[in-house]
């Protein structure tokens, strides 16, 4: 890493797919965000979007090494191979949104960046210039030079879940979901939570994958079977853990006073919880990589494209997560003076 001071190293945000609502959000967190961040961005196109959306706000390159001013737009110049249409996605821009998550992720390792902050994709267009990963978590660990099982977390004030299991048919869970694979996504959960998010002994809850925990086997065995022996072994490597639990009983406020995160055991037994205690400031974290991510909780939102009508209220959030976070683990690091990892 090179010698540029903290004050100089902002968070990065990549364009996501131009076609959405990423350069609408970008430009309104320009002017809303009191931390400075640099986004990856056409100079033309913001230009154009910020006419359009009457965002009078100046838009400047990027001098890496330099403080970034407050109330502008800052851009490392990407530029778009094809027509931008609000709504209406393309092929032909598809290789240029992974080169700008490249892009950005290589500002981090050089030392110019803080951490990443990535606005939405779409898979399925990038599925046709040869993206072969489920999403953003699955690409950027194949970015990051420590080769972990990436964990996805989501956030807000009220909460922290991760699913064990992510995108996967219900059917396919039982089948998904091993020993490995939970015991590695708690421990890297644990690892993170205490490097970046400054809690020293993380108090984990855990999720039974049946109605009420299976109830001792009547209904599954995969809490008994698989869950518990897992439980049973981080608690004898001192984890703070607790289950399994019914999911059920588990997301009232008394309830989440006791733990600091809950392990779900697939996406929606764990992310429709988080996403009603605060919609509009829920923030994705991808755990277990060597720099920051996070991303805000919402879509390309093609529906609403070129409207003016797109909020950047979770854009703002993950950008205000992405500089504690990255500020939580430098400092780790330097009280520790040893790799993260």
């Amino acid at each position: 890493m090179s010698d540029i001071s903290s004050t100089s190293k902002p968070v990065i945000v990549t364009p996501g797919d131009p076609a959405g609502i990423g350069a609408e959000i970008t430009l309104k967190a320009a002017l809303a965000s009191p931390i400075a961040f640099v986004a990856i961005a056409d100079p033309a196109h913001m230009a154009d979007a910020a006419k359009k959306f009457g965002i009078n706000i100046p838009i400047h390159v990027w001098q890496k090494g330099t403080v970034i001013e407050p109330g502008c737009l800052t851009i490392l110049e990407h530029n778009w191979p094809a027509e931008i249409i609000p709504g209406k996605p393309i092929k032909e821009n598809s290789l240029a949104i992974i080169d700008a998550i490249k892009s950005a992720v290589s500002e981090i390792r050089s030392g110019n960046a803080s951490a990443l902050v990535t606005n939405p994709i779409n898979k399925f267009i990038l599925y046709q210039a040869g993206f072969k990963f489920p999403g953003h978590t699955e690409f950027l660990a194949t970015l990051s030079s420590v080769r972990t099982q990436p964990v996805m977390m989501l956030a807000n004030k009220f909460l922290r879940v991760i699913p064990t299991t992510i995108h996967n048919p219900v059917s396919e869970i039982p089948s998904i979901l091993t020993y490995d694979l939970l015991y590695k996504t708690i421990v890297i959960a644990r690892q993170d939570l205490i490097t970046d998010f400054g809690i020293p002994n993380p108090r984990i809850a855990v999720c039974g994958l049946n109605p009420h925990a299976g109830e001792q086997g009547a209904l599954g065995s995969e809490e008994i079977d698989m869950i518990s022996p897992v439980i049973s072994q981080l608690l004898s490597e001192d984890i703070h853990i607790d289950g399994p639990l019914p999911a059920d009983t588990l997301f009232h406020q008394e309830a989440r006073d006791n733990y600091d995160l809950v392990i779900g055991m697939y996406h929606d037994q764990v992310l429709p919880v988080v996403k009603t205690l605060d919609f509009n400031n829920t923030v994705n974290i991808t755990l277990g990589l060597d720099f920051i991510r996070t991303s805000p909780d919402h879509g390309t939102a093609y529906n609403i494209a070129g409207k003016n009508i797109a909020k950047c209220d979770s854009l703002l959030a993950a950008i205000s997560y992405a500089e504690n976070l990255s500020q939580t683990r430098g400092k780790y690091t330097q009280i520790n003076s040893r790799s993260i990892r």
